[in-house]
């Protein structure tokens, strides 16, 4: 069995100059970065937690990370079933519970992609291979709920 290892650096940005003396006298705001990789992505927590709407937090992130190996994986599959995409976009959906502790973990997550293809005659399969994607992505293959799909297949 291969073993992956990825690395990323997290580092706070949001000491306001009193670091964490209380709950609201710092922000959560932080970068992430990859090793080698061109850009940061710029993050915080969620609003509800006192974080700036206007970054990706957490919770945004792992949504992304479903949406992008699904899709990384319905595409590889396509291409092996000679299924022409030109356009895949996918609205994704997750539902965070939140228990009475503050802690809380996601309950469901419904991804919904719409492909473009080519070939009339191949959206029956098209569709069949999200359920195979969702078998093969690591991602969903580390969560403890069920991803469900909603897939549309348009022909162009």
């Amino acid at each position: 069995m291969k073993n992956h290892k990825y690395e990323i650096k997290v580092e706070w940005t949001g000491n306001e100059g009193k670091g964490t003396l209380n709950y609201k006298s710092y922000n959560r705001n932080h970068t992430i970065l990859g090793n080698d990789k061109y850009s940061q992505i710029l993050a915080s927590s969620d609003p509800s937690f006192l974080g700036d709407k206007s970054r990706y937090n957490p919770e945004d992130l792992f949504l992304s990370s479903l949406s992008a190996c699904h899709m990384l994986w319905y595409l590889h599959l396509c291409s092996v079933h000679k299924i022409i995409v030109t356009n895949y976009i996918d609205n994704a959906i997750g539902i965070m519970e939140e228990t009475k502790n503050g802690s809380g973990k996601f309950k469901e997550v419904i991804l919904n992609p719409s492909v473009t293809i080519e070939n009339e005659g191949l959206i029956d399969k098209a569709n069949q291979l999200h359920s195979e994607a969702n078998k093969m992505c690591f991602i969903a293959n580390s969560c403890n709920f069920k991803i469900q799909h909603n897939s549309k297949i348009i022909v162009k």
